[in-house]
């Protein structure tokens, strides 16, 4: 039995589904705490019909989103962009946090308000989490609304567990780095453009250059991790011990 144009349960349909959930929690870890911002000035009442209205519209939204996002992919060297743009975000995973990413966002103390806002931040947030799923769907948006529906009891009622986990397993964040570049290195050869240039070669190509993409994006990350952590320290240590103006 097919289902997407895989074969169901098949190893590439389940891999794939567990490559979209997998992003949407790593990527889409901050939903619970925009819904939280956002609805935080409501009346009690109010609230639990602002997350679930908030959710769905952001959810539909991101759905919407990613099909132009399939649609786009098609097209000759965006699928390269897409690949250099993964890598990127799986660099940037690997990053310290900086907690500045919710400053901005105002809760509301109406119902509309603040389902507006959620709408608008995951719109916003959510562009990394777009292009990973995209490239990780090969394609198919029916893979992209099952893995995103198995993923929101996950985001929305299990977010804090999953970012508890990711504080104290670092590993984890470095293998979700490491499959976004995995991504990126399959998206790569997938191109339009590329693909007439592989005729004869042996797919296990495909697989090398995957892994190339998701070795890179770990050695990048963790060099730059070093890099900011050595220079957190030089600062604080300067600000401990340098000289200070009277005040």
């Amino acid at each position: 039995m097919e289902l997407f144009g895989m074969e169901l349960f098949s190893m590439a349909f389940i891999g794939a589904v567990l490559q979209i959930v997998m992003i949407d929690i790593l990527l889409g870890g901050d939903n619970a705490v925009v819904i939280a911002l956002a609805c935080r000035k409501l009346p009690p009442a109010l609230r639990r019909q602002g997350i679930l209205w908030g959710a769905a519209g952001a959810i539909v939204l991101r759905i919407v989103l990613i099909a132009f996002a399939l649609r786009l992919l098609t097209l000759p060297y965006l699928k390269v962009l897409g690949a250099l743009l993964l890598l990127w975000i799986g660099v940037k995973l690997m990053q310290p946090d900086e907690g500045e990413a919710h400053d901005n966002i105002e809760g509301s103390t109406h119902l509309l308000g603040a389902i507006r806002t959620i709408i608008v931040a995951d719109a916003v947030m959510s562009i990394d989490n777009v292009i990973a799923v995209a490239g990780a769907a090969r394609g198919e948006l029916g893979l992209v609304v099952l893995g995103i529906l198995i993923s929101i009891p996950v985001i929305v009622g299990g977010s804090q567990f999953v970012l508890q986990l990711m504080d104290r397993f670092p590993l984890v964040i470095t293998l979700g780095a490491a499959l976004l570049g995995w991504i990126a290195g399959d998206m790569l050869l997938g191109d339009v453009a590329i693909r007439p240039l592989l005729v004869g070669l042996p797919h296990w190509l495909h697989y090398a250059t995957a892994a190339c993409g998701a070795l890179a994006v770990v050695l990048a990350g963790t060099l730059l991790e070093r890099r900011q952590q050595r220079r957190i320290i030089h600062d604080v240590s300067l600000g401990d011990g340098g000289p200070r103006r009277p005040s």
